[in-house]
């Protein structure tokens, strides 16, 4: 079998396992943050003598729930406890995985685009996107770290926080668009911030849990800072996870990430995100956020307004439409090579009038309208190259 095809089946695979783990992680973390807004406080005297902070009466398949939260730990600890980390760490490795068999392996063709930064080497882009995985780790860690605790070591006051990690974003997104290809450049910015979601499970939340179950099989006191900061960064969780998941969507629309200013274009989708997940928190809560809905659509609208294509200018009056011979000789100065007998990247093959023919949608779609293709404009096709295929397609769709 060709390397080609077992890669082919390597991005399949490994992106099916990311889509099913991510799933349930985001749809665990989604339900939590919704338990935690809607529990009551128990009226019951046999659950508050329980040390029961919290209860919810809920019905689902035919059966009737009743979780319980108890602050900090219920007084006689069960056996057999089920822990969630396992759907953040596989999401996390099966993300990275992906990365690094699509960009990382392909530096050449999909990490870099030399008419943005001209790196003297495959192998330094590869360690900078790397380096944004770990700096955007370590710079959100030391803002937590200094600013969201008191004096006392206390959570404080979480709204600076906050503030301060969305400038971090909007510089680290402003940066990677200034040194990668601009699709890589959302991923590398979108799994920086599924890196910094994954590493407060593994480094804080689960630790933390560790910690007051150990204590108290030792019967020693339990110290509540260990929930309290699982909670700061369960919480910021939740308001990454959509920024994260439009992050690694927009990548496939090369309209775009192709855009002079693709940066700002991303953090507006991002704030979206984050406009619609903080809806949501609210509204669990009782509390009227539709302000927080009517912005995000301005904000949406705002943006599909200003990356709107200029429209081309019409063909003259009784002006030929261009030949298959003419976009015969565009395709093969600018996509043969990629797209040809031997190598047919995405099983699509170009190297005859009549493989063009029949993939005539494709190309337009692909390169006039969407923009994606060539990737990163590896072969310099010029604008009035992609309007002559525009009106080639055009003609013949009349």
């Amino acid at each position: 079998m060709e390397p080609s095809y077992l890669l082919d089946w390597a991005n399949l695979l490994l992106r099916w396992l990311h889509v099913i783990v991510a799933i349930a992680w985001i749809g665990a973390s989604f339900y939590f943050v919704w338990l935690d807004n809607h529990l009551l406080k128990p009226e019951a005297p046999e659950l508050k003598a329980k040390g029961v902070d919290g209860e919810l009466w809920a019905v689902h398949g035919g059966g009737f729930y009743n979780p319980q939260k108890y602050m900090v730990a219920p007084p006689n600890l069960p056996q057999h406890l089920h822990w969630f980390y396992w759907e953040s760490y596989w999401t996390w490795m099966s993300g990275f995985a992906l990365f690094v068999l699509l960009y990382l392996f392909n530096a050449e063709s999909f990490l870099i685009d030399r008419q943005v930064h001209a790196w003297a080497a495959p192998w330094q882009a590869v360690l900078a996107s790397l380096g944004f995985l770990a700096a955007g780790w370590l710079v959100y860690d030391q803002i937590c770290r200094r600013f969201g605790h008191n004096k006392d070591g206390s959570i404080g006051n979480d709204g600076r926080v906050l503030g301060l990690i969305a400038v971090f974003i909007a510089f680290a997104a402003w940066a990677a668009c200034q040194l990668f290809a601009g699709r890589a450049a959302f991923v590398i910015v979108g799994a920086m911030i599924a890196t910094m979601m994954s590493a407060n499970v593994f480094f804080w939340i689960i630790p933390g849990q560790k910690q007051v179950i150990a204590d108290m099989r030792a019967g020693r006191p339990v110290n509540p800072i260990y929930g309290q900061r699982g909670k700061q960064r369960s919480v910021h969780n939740t308001y990454f996870t959509l920024p994260v998941l439009i992050a690694m969507l927009r990548n496939h629309y090369g309209q775009l990430y192709s855009h002079a200013h693709n940066w700002l274009a991303l953090l507006a989708l991002m704030l979206v995100g984050v406009l619609v997940r903080t809806w949501f928190v609210k509204r669990h809560k009782g509390v009227n956020a539709w302000p927080l809905i009517v912005a995000a659509l301005a904000v949406l609208a705002g943006l599909i307004v200003a990356l709107a294509p200029a429209p081309r200018a019409p063909a003259a009056v009784g002006a030929p439409a261009p030949s298959l011979a003419q976009v015969q000789a565009v395709i093969e100065q600018r996509c043969v090579m990629c797209h040809n007998a031997q190598l047919a990247q995405k099983g699509m093959q170009l190297h005859t009038p009549e493989l063009v023919e029949q993939h005539a949608q494709q190309i337009y779609q692909q390169t006039v309208q969407q923009r994606s293709m060539p990737l990163n404009n590896a072969t310099q096709i010029t604008e009035e190259e992609r309007a002559l295929l525009g009106r080639w397609f055009e003609a013949r769709s009349r």
